[in-house]
């Protein structure tokens, strides 16, 4: 069996952001239905129901864990089903909700060569005490097996670029496949799902690794790679931020997926600039007409 709980769907910033008057942020923070409030991404995973994996720790994190029971202590004044923490990539809204489990708690931390790099530079991660939480490194396209938790983690090169704060030199938006960004493969030796919540172009190698699977969960950032100039709200488009864009387009992700065979296609990592967040949108539909859902926070999936 795996269970995966989405903790939160949104992309940096979450939705609504907090500084954003933009009419869609404006509709979630009225409490419009048909535009829920989303946290920034992350995925609780389990293979036995008591032991979970956190895969990024996103800045939202103890929130999510408060409106998540399957995370809730259950034994002793303290104590936490959460055994780990799998790392996908340095951004700020994979990391920094480490900080949250700061408070003396053992658990274990798994990232690529990269990402870790990322936290042994910084020395407000020593917070993490690292006796009590272990550091370690991912091999890509090793698999972990995560006991007694029931499962096991594959990580696999996705094609991303450095963190915004680590940009330098003289093309600081170079895509690269060493690790930077990763996605994880998740198999109970029967079922698969992967995780891949970011992603700046589509390889052969990455369409041959999802098809087939059970549940993927993929980039949802931008439905255009222009959206965020179109609207005024910034000035990178998603390719310069190492996003593929979903809409039906040559090099989309919709035009991408559409060759493949998977059971389930769930969008996640969504910027709070895309219209797929409102339910109400014509872009909505047209991802539900292509068998995509949209990712919401307690989205449960089990396989």
């Amino acid at each position: 069996m795996l269970d995966l709980i989405v903790l939160g769907a949104a992309a940096g910033g979450g939705f609504p952001q907090w500084n954003s008057n933009a009419p869609a942020c404006n509709r979630a923070r009225a409490g419009d239905p048909t535009a829920p409030a989303r946290t920034q991404a992350s995925i609780a995973v389990s293979g036995d129901g008591e032991q979970w994996y956190i895969l990024n720790a996103s800045p939202d994190l103890r929130a999510q864990i408060n409106q998540t029971p399957a995370l809730h202590p259950k034994a002793g004044l303290r104590s936490t089903p959460i055994a780990g923490v799998v790392l996908t990539s340095g951004e700020i809204d994979t990391i920094t909700g480490l900080l949250t489990l700061r408070e003396k708690q053992a658990f274990n931390l798994y990232g690529a060569t990269p990402v870790l790099a990322q936290l042994d530079a910084n020395p407000i991660f020593e917070a993490l005490d690292r006796t009590l939480v272990p550091r370690h490194t991912m091999v890509l396209d090793h698999a972990l097996p995560l006991k007694p938790a029931g499962f096991s983690i594959t990580p696999f090169a996705v094609p991303g670029k450095v963190p915004l704060y680590a940009e330098q030199g003289a093309n600081p938006a170079e895509v690269k496949t060493d690790g930077e960004t990763i996605g994880l493969e998740i198999s109970d030796g029967t079922h698969r799902a992967l995780f891949i919540p970011g992603c700046a172009m589509m390889t052969d190698a990455l369409l041959a690794r999802m098809n087939g699977a059970d549940v993927v969960f993929f980039d949802g950032t931008l439905w255009t790679d222009d959206e965020m100039l179109r609207a005024g709200l910034g000035a990178k488009t998603g390719k310069r931020m190492g996003h593929m864009s979903v809409a039906d387009e040559p090099d989309g992700t919709m035009a991408a997926f559409r060759p493949l065979k998977i059971g389930r296609k769930i969008l996640i990592h969504i910027n709070n600039s895309n219209p797929i967040l409102l339910s109400d949108s014509a872009e909505r539909k047209a991802v539900e007409q292509a068998g995509w859902d949209v990712a919401f926070d307690g989205m449960r999936v089990t396989l």
